[in-house]
């Protein structure tokens, strides 16, 4: 089946979501470095599975109420990036941890770069929190959304500095 895609709006910019089969494949900010070209995402279809329950979602963790995500995904990667994208799933909310430490995680000391250059290419920002991996030092470092993005949202999920509320968050 081909992809599909919706666009809706929410505190951090607008937000592209893209599926196929029923699960998400994509969630891409608007200013995102590595976002595929449009033409890639398919005709816009709002009312496609499983966008309705992404969009809820997204507005239960941007409103401060969800710290895990629930939804079929089905990012397209490497092995080894498959294996890098489901131990991000395991950060848990309001913490990090680093690129050195999520190698360890995945039984491949020393590939710290390697797991830098697949957090890079996470296709599902957010529910995937490629946002909680952090420098050794624990400096922000790159992150596809751009730092300051990367910034409100950890300060979001730690509780110092609350995200607009989930009313923002509308079917654009």
């Amino acid at each position: 089946m081909t992809p599909c895609h919706t666009t809706i709006d929410s505190p951090v910019g607008p937000l592209t979501l893209v599926a196929r089969d029923g699960s998400l494949t994509g969630l891409y900010m608007h200013e995102q470095r590595h976002r595929p070209q449009p033409e890639t995402f398919g005709v816009r279809d709002d009312g496609a599975e499983p966008f309705a329950t992404a969009t809820r979602q997204l507005a239960e963790y941007f409103a401060g109420t969800r710290t895990a995500f629930d939804l079929p995904l089905a990012p397209a990667g490497t092995p080894f990036q498959q294996r890098v994208w489901a131990a991000l799933r395991e950060i848990p909310y309001g913490e990090t941890t680093s690129y050195g430490e999520l190698a360890e995680r995945i039984g491949s000391p020393g590939a710290a770069r390697a797991v830098g250059l697949a957090n890079g290419r996470n296709p599902i920002g957010i529910v995937v929190p490629c946002h909680r991996v952090v420098g050794s030092t624990g400096a922000l470092t790159g992150y596809g959304g751009g730092i300051e993005t990367k910034r409100r949202l950890l300060d979001a999920e730690r509780g110092t500095l609350p995200l607009e509320t989930a009313a923002v968050i509308a079917a654009g």
